[in-house]
């Protein structure tokens, strides 16, 4: 029973565009479920998993941040980054964070300093989330 209109894009292309069941939104205030007819709302995206439900499947997408809104027309998503989660490459990750881990160590003053470090946090949020996600898948 697809009755809620999905837009989700990213910078690189457009994910999804129709009908869906039902969202799964990793947003900056908890997770929400966003079904047909939610009331309308703005909310920013942290690193997590959104799931997609639609046809009695689901399809699960890695993003790194980004908004979601919820209006008359259905719901739009803009991720910062977006991968299909079976496509997204956990060593990649974690090479990441030791890198910026690293360029913590070599900041060169407080201002960019504080930046890697926020970077950093999202990155751990987004490895501990998709953690989270292989253990309930098990």
């Amino acid at each position: 029973m697809a009755d809620l209109h999905l837009e989700f894009v990213s910078p690189e292309n457009v994910l999804f565009s129709g009908a869906v069941d039902q969202v799964d939104l990793p947003g900056a205030e908890g997770d929400l479920g966003i079904l047909a007819d939610h009331a309308p709302m703005v909310t920013t995206l942290r690193p997590g998993i959104i799931t997609i439900f639609r046809e009695g499947r689901h399809e699960s997408v890695v993003v790194t941040g980004g908004f979601a809104e919820v209006g008359p027309a259905g719901l739009t998503v803009l991720a910062d980054r977006a991968v299909l989660r079976e496509n997204f490459d956990v060593a990649t990750l974690s090479a990441e964070i030791k890198d910026t881990e690293e360029d913590i160590a070599d900041a060169a003053n407080e201002g960019q300093r504080d930046e890697l470090t926020r970077h950093l946090e999202q990155l751990k949020a987004l490895q501990t989330a998709l953690g989270a996600a292989e253990t309930a898948a098990h």
